[in-house]
């Protein structure tokens, strides 16, 4: 009996090479998320720890979003390794800091692969980031106004944990109309 087998063709643009580059640097950040999380966990701090949790877990869903876009065009997907991440911190700023980093390395990243979309003329791709930079704009958003929380408490954690249980963060804003996730028929 001959088996019918998909074609998966090679990445062959700068843009694919990107969002392939995207898989990876979601899946980093969902690891030094989930690092952040269990630093705030071990410290009896579990707004915080659950703010992280859920942080880690939906920068993976967006490095799935982009594998289940390429594996619905066809294109080669190769999953990257995820070096270390760091897990000592001196205080719990210095963990909030990061993650704002993380969210501006992140939406540079989206941006130059928007752009490069563009100009290799892939409007279907151009189409599935948008919803990545609208994402960008409130994870940024929220990072700061965490910052700017973390801040005026001087160092009281207590005082971030109460900002979180009056001001909780949506998890589910921009989830409908958010690309499907490689996996998420299995859920």
């Amino acid at each position: 009996m001959d088996a019918v087998v998909k074609t998966i063709s090679p990445r062959t643009s700068q843009a694919q090479n990107l969002m392939e580059e995207q898989v990876g640097s979601g899946l980093r950040t969902s690891q030094q998320y989930l690092a952040c999380a269990v630093w705030f966990d071990q410290r009896d701090l579990p707004r915080l720890a659950s703010y992280f949790y859920r942080q880690s877990l939906r920068k993976r869903d967006h490095a799935m979003r982009i594998v289940q876009y390429m594996i619905d065009n066809s294109v080669a997907v190769e999953v990257p390794s995820v070096e270390a991440v760091r897990n000592e911190f001196s205080d719990p700023r210095e963990l909030i800091s990061l993650a704002v980093e993380q969210e501006r390395v992140a939406t540079d990243e989206v941006t130059t692969l928007s752009r490069v979309l563009r100009e290799e003329g892939d409007y279907l791709g151009e189409q599935f980031v948008r919803w990545f930079l609208s994402e960008q704009v409130d994870e940024i958003a929220q990072m700061n106004t965490m910052l700017h929380v973390a801040d005026r408490a001087q160092g009281n954690m207590f005082d971030l944990e109460d900002y979180l249980k009056r001001d909780p963060v949506e998890n589910e804003r921009h989830e409908s109309k958010a690309p499907q996730a490689a996996g998420g028929k299995l859920r």
